[in-house]
């Protein structure tokens, strides 16, 4: 496992099981059994918290990440990977972040 991979999660109700995109930094992978990542949705809003993925992402369907709604999960609620994305595509999941927290830099 390693940050900027994209798994499929069993989520609490009502989520259930949806895509995940794994925030943690890399070392939390082997240390820890709580991960932060953020839900893929298909319900895109166009909005700065949001950063799209498609088909050139390895996604089935057209989604985005919201890091408006970044989570804290279990490492067993992970089922199997889905792609990896690129990092020009990490570099805007990393703007978002600072955009959802209103961070300044």
């Amino acid at each position: 496992m390693r940050r900027g991979e994209v798994w499929w999660a069993e989520l609490a109700p009502p989520a259930g099981r949806r895509p995940v995109l794994l925030l943690s930094r890399n070392s939390v992978y082997t240390a820890r059994t709580r991960l932060t990542v953020a839900p893929l949705t298909r319900t895109i809003r166009t909005i700065p918290s949001e950063v799209r993925l498609g088909a050139e992402d390895g996604m089935a369907s057209e989604c985005v990440a919201d890091l408006d709604d970044i989570l804290t999960i279990r490492r067993p609620r992970l089922i199997r990977q889905i792609t990896t994305l690129s990092e020009e595509r990490m570099a805007e999941v990393d703007r978002a972040i600072l955009f959802a927290l209103d961070i300044t830099v």
